[in-house]
């Protein structure tokens, strides 16, 4: 196993967020312009933009931290060259293709640092928003360098909750009022928004991968916001299976139990996960 690092969450942050910057200002001159794409295996889209940043974030990074891993969604997955390292890059350098595709502005650049499965610093870039998400452990999070506290939208009277529509369903079955609210092609913009008090919940069914979540991770943590696992708990990353279970980041504790239930009707827990959710007491 490669040595302890020396450098900190803190010069992390900066590395991640100088890199973010220069990968928005690279993905800009393919928004909305002709632009080769194409299916995954997997049925997901990918661009030739998604591609480009994906070689220059790689470059780039690992030519400041040489031993650190690399874990990332356009790169294929060599457990070797991550499950072995202390400090591992988690990218995603366009979260969001379809919406990118599209012309949407909401996409954006997730960038995480995972140190013994657990997300240290970590931003979330939307270049056509111009808003930069940041956080290091211990650190608090940011938005465009301002403390990032929730805070409550005036006038709402019921909380917003984008979900799939099965989710919805069991929602309103266990008689939840509350609003749908707008599901941002990019999971990692559509989970910081709870961080900012614009949306009140966010939820990811079942199979998001560590890239998917890990930038967005450290800020709802720095944050204050609750993100979990509805049937696991805690968040790993860079395990040998990246994929995760139904996800709830949920900024009022009063809402975990409904939507917890919901997740759990809707996608199921595996059977060790079932044993110790009663065991805790949970949802």
């Amino acid at each position: 196993m490669p040595p302890t690092q020396a450098t900190s969450h803190a010069e992390d942050l900066e590395l991640l967020r100088s890199s973010a910057v220069a990968a928005g200002i690279i993905a800009s001159g393919y928004f909305r312009r002709d632009l080769k794409s194409w299916t995954k295996d997997n049925a997901s889209p990918v661009s030739e933009a998604d591609i480009v940043l994906d070689q220059f974030l790689f470059a780039n990074l690992r030519a400041a931290r040489p031993d650190y891993g690399w874990l990332s969604e356009e790169t294929a997955d060599i457990p070797e060259g991550r499950l072995g390292f202390r400090r591992v890059f988690v990218v995603d350098p366009i979260d969001g293709t379809r919406g990118f595709i599209r012309g949407e502005d909401s996409w954006s650049v997730s960038l995480a640092v995972v140190e013994d499965g657990v997300a240290v610093a970590g931003v979330v870039y939307a270049p056509a928003r111009d808003e930069m998400y940041e956080a290091s452990k211990g650190d608090g999070a940011r938005l465009n360098g301002r403390p990032l506290v929730p805070q409550r939208v005036p006038g709402r009277t019921a909380p917003l909750i984008p979900a799939p529509g099965a989710v919805h369903q069991e929602l309103q079955a266990a008689g939840l009022h509350y609003a749908r609210g707008p599901a941002y092609p990019s999971l990692a913009y559509r989970l910081v928004q709870v961080a900012t008090g614009k949306l009140d919940a966010a939820v990811a069914r079942r199979g998001a991968q560590d890239w998917d979540i890990a930038g967005a991770a450290i800020i709802l943590a720095e944050a204050g916001i609750a993100f979990d696992d509805v049937c696991m708990g805690a968040l790993r990353f860079n395990r040998p299976e990246i994929r995760h279970g139904a996800l709830a980041a949920i900024g009022h504790p009063w809402l975990k139990a409904y939507l917890h239930e919901a997740l759990i009707r809707v996608y199921g827990c595996p059977p060790a996960a079932q044993d110790t959710t009663l065991e805790n007491g949970s949802p």
